[in-house]
């Protein structure tokens, strides 16, 4: 029998560190990563047969659970048609429609295959709108892997950023202004110094990238207030919060309306689908229509439009989120309670599907008190939950998710399971 062990032996000859997405491989929590053989409701199992309580839901598409019924038949349903065609199908106009019909803010939408290919578009959309090159985003939002979003934050306020990763180069990388999630000041500064050459700003209104951190409700009314008044275009990430917070999003718990809004994930309901959208004044800059150029051959994918399609329907059920929002709840105050009786200092929050811990004694708002944060224990107890057969994300700095397959007594094993490993802490 193949082990998870063996399986990553062999991974690591042919996959550069033996995984194709970074955080897979354990390495900020130690260990070997599971490689995982199946999933059904809010359970996957392993190469050697161990199941767990899955708490990731692939990053958070799972928003319904693993393999549900209805899905299942829709995608199965749709491949008898065909795989790909490379040209339009009426199933991408019902899925633009629903999407347009649940985000008020958007009146027209493109459909892509991933969040970092929706960002990046967004971005150069905003930047062909405007016609201005600089962009402002927040250290500890992660917007995906393109050039100009991995940047870190620059020596002192409202300065320009600097590569996070080989291969950026400087030129590209001074065209980002990376400020501290939450701080007014250099909001205002930045727009002050940088407001008439920026072209937009980028943020996750709640980040799930530095765990989970929200949006300071009075931030976010002055992010907005500023663009409008600069002339610079409001984008909201909304690839992880988006169907997952709420059925509106965050921006619908904040009331904002974005000029730019970004998603992925739970519309594609586990299929590669994300996209992008906005008022029609902006979305006619994109070509065919204006020269914006974006495309992708893959985009709107009738395998992935019938998976987000079915998994949409199943979320608009009558309590459906009150429901999914109860069960995340009672997790994480469950867990932080047993933390805290133990006399381990924790904290937490959760909003609709999607929650965050922490080992601290209060909420961090920004990506430097997160790191601040005990690291350790969160290792420790990360591994010592694995051993109890539940699986949270392997980094402190990724957010978790709550599926509808979590009922009580899944919730109920967790907690039970909290309480075996914090004594072992």
């Amino acid at each position: 029998m193949q082990t998870n062990h063996s399986l990553f032996e062999r991974a690591k000859k042919s996959i550069p560190g033996g995984v194709n997405s970074p955080v897979r491989a354990f390495k900020a929590v130690g260990g070997i990563p599971r490689f995982i053989s199946r999933a059904q409701g809010p359970y996957f199992w392993d190469a050697q047969g161990t199941r767990y309580i899955d708490y990731i839901g692939s990053w958070g598409p799972m928003i319904l659970g693993h393999t549900h019924p209805e899905v299942v038949e829709a995608v199965q349903k749709a491949i008898q048609d065909g795989f790909s065609f490379g040209a339009p199908t009426e199933r991408e106009i019902e899925l633009a429609e629903e999407l347009l019909k649940l985000i008020p803010s958007m009146e027209q939408v493109r459909l892509v295959s991933s969040g970092t290919e929706a960002t990046m578009s967004a971005i150069r959309l905003a930047r062909g709108y405007t016609e201005r090159q600089k962009i402002i985003k927040f250290e500890g939002c992660y917007h995906g892997h393109a050039d100009s979003l991995l940047v870190k934050a620059g020596s002192g306020l409202a300065t320009f950023g600097h590569p996070t990763s080989a291969g950026v180069s400087q030129e590209v990388a001074q065209q980002t202004i990376v400020l501290e999630f939450n701080n007014l000041t250099q909001l205002e500064e930045a727009f002050t110094l940088q407001g008439s050459q920026t072209a937009c700003v980028i943020v996750e209104p709640i980040c799930g990238n530095m765990n989970f951190v929200r949006m300071d409700r009075h931030f976010a009314q002055r992010m907005r207030e500023l663009c409008t008044k600069h002339g610079a275009l409001l984008i909201y990430d909304e690839v992880m919060t988006g169907f997952r917070v709420a059925l509106g999003g965050a921006q619908s718990l904040y009331g904002i309306q974005p000029d730019i809004s970004v998603f992925g994930k739970v519309i594609g309901g586990g299929m590669p689908l994300a996209a992008f959208g906005g008022p029609r004044a902006v979305m006619k800059y994109l070509a065919p229509e204006g020269s914006v150029y974006q495309a992708g051959t893959l985009s709107g994918n009738p395998i992935a439009t019938s998976c987000g399609l079915a998994t949409l329907k199943q979320i608009q059920k009558n309590g459906f989120f009150q429901n999914l929002a109860m069960q995340t709840e009672k997790l994480v105050k469950g867990i932080v309670a047993l933390g805290n009786a133990a006399g381990i200092s924790m904290c937490g929050d959760s909003e609709g599907g999607m929650f965050g811990f922490f080992f601290s004694n209060q909420l961090p708002s920004n990506y430097q008190q997160v790191l601040a944060t005990n690291k350790e224990i969160f290792n420790a107890f990360f591994h010592a939950m694995l051993e109890q057969g539940v699986y949270f994300a392997p980094a402190l700095y990724e957010a978790g998710f709550v599926s509808a397959a979590h009922d009580a007594k899944v919730i109920d094993e967790t907690l039970r399971a909290a309480g075996e490993a914090l004594k072992h802490i």
